[in-house]
């Protein structure tokens, strides 16, 4: 069974086309179901859109679940189509986004850590003004957030953990041992860890690494995969290529969401 639970569209502001359109080309590549996963809206600002090219509007929120539910219906039979978030993990408002997302019908939620230290982790700029003390120090913030959000019991899965790499020439020299202590919280907390391939088109590789995805088989972490689509054309990508990686490393499964509960699919 072939799945992608990592997939964006236009409401956040830096994807493009409509969910539908998204949904029409995971059939087209054969998948057997889709996650639409867009950012979700920063609930704790006191604007309804406060950054515009990089999560959708707190007003946008319902009208998104709802689309999203109207395709699961409309789909039903040819592929199935599951309501997903990547959310943001913010310690001083993870009640609030927790009471939030009950009150809708979402399948899983993926949490990611994209602000760190009041940095926009995908911004080089903020990341090349640190001197080599703040960049020590940020390391510890970004992995102590990703332990924080599993721990939250909040999300089902966690994103694109070792996102931070490209900011450290030796990553595993550098954060080995906050790697090996993060997946030992994932392991402890049942969180799914996502296999991201978004990097590999920006010549980054695979998300996590081979190294990292070794530590978390060590420690018997689950894993799911997300292409982090953000166009219709890169749904499912890098698929294939995954899944030998995962079996190298002894990997016999992943895991998908139905209504919050994990699903074990054999690869």
């Amino acid at each position: 069974m072939k799945f992608d639970l990592h997939t964006h569209h236009h409401r956040c502001g830096h994807a493009v086309d409509e969910i539908e359109s998204y949904i029409r080309s995971a059939i087209d590549l054969g998948l057997s179901a889709i996650g639409i996963s867009d950012h979700s809206p920063y609930f704790a600002a006191e604007e309804d859109h406060p950054s515009p090219g990089l999560a959708m509007a707190k007003s946008e929120f319902p009208k998104y679940i709802e689309e999203v539910v109207k395709l699961k219906k409309q789909y039903e039979g040819k592929i199935e189509v599951l309501v997903g978030v990547e959310s943001d993990y913010f310690t001083d408002s993870i009640k609030l986004y927790a009471d939030i997302y009950r009150k809708y019908p979402i399948d899983y939620l993926i949490g990611s850590i994209h602000i760190s230290g009041g940095k926009h982790i995908s911004d080089r700029g903020l990341w090349t003004v640190l001197d080599e003390e703040q960049l020590e120090l940020e390391k510890f913030i970004y992995f102590d957030l990703l332990q924080q959000a599993a721990k939250s019991g909040v999300f089902q899965i966690i994103g694109h953990m070792d996102l931070i790499r490209r900011y450290y020439k030796d990553f595993m020299q550098s954060c080995g041992p906050l790697v090996e202590k993060t997946m030992q919280v994932f392991a402890e907390t049942d969180a799914v860890y996502e296999v991201n391939t978004s990097g590999i088109e920006r010549g980054e590789g695979i998300n996590p690494c081979r190294e990292v995805l070794e530590i978390a088989s060590h420690y018997g972490v689950k894993v799911t995969f997300g292409s982090d689509s953000h166009r219709p054309m890169r749904v499912g990508e890098h698929w294939d290529s995954t899944i030998t990686l995962l079996k190298q490393l002894g990997y016999k499964e992943l895991i998908m969401f139905r209504n919050l509960k994990p699903v074990s699919i054999s690869i």
